[in-house]
């Protein structure tokens, strides 16, 4: 069973391939996705490995957690389930301003 791993503070010059060269150390690697900015299309610094087993990841987390790569010490740990968020909603709230009227009256 397969394995999902969080990578953050990668180089924002790494590739997918990259990355993946780089997990291969620990063991096979399924996938790579380094997360992008939808608007810029630039690297945010983040992403996801996926490892083929267990035991890989375990290798790939107490391998490469706080390794220098690409001149940066990139972080590595199991990845969390993705919370549902509602469409549109980025965290503001109604009550706070978040959305309409901004402005003061005059």
């Amino acid at each position: 069973m397969s394995k999902r791993l969080y990578v953050g503070n990668i180089s924002f010059k790494a590739t997918e391939d990259d990355v993946k060269n780089l997990f291969s150390q620990a063991g096979e690697v399924v996938s790579v996705k380094l997360i992008t900015d939808a608007a810029t299309g630039r690297l945010r610094g983040f992403g996801f490995v996926e490892m083929a087993s267990n035991e890989e990841a375990q290798q790939a987390v107490a391998k490469l957690n706080g390794h220098a790569f690409m001149e940066r010490e990139i972080i590595v740990n199991e990845a969390k389930p993705q919370e549902r968020r509602e469409r549109g909603d980025r965290g503001r709230s109604r009550e706070k301003g978040g959305f309409g009227f901004r402005g003061g009256r005059k």
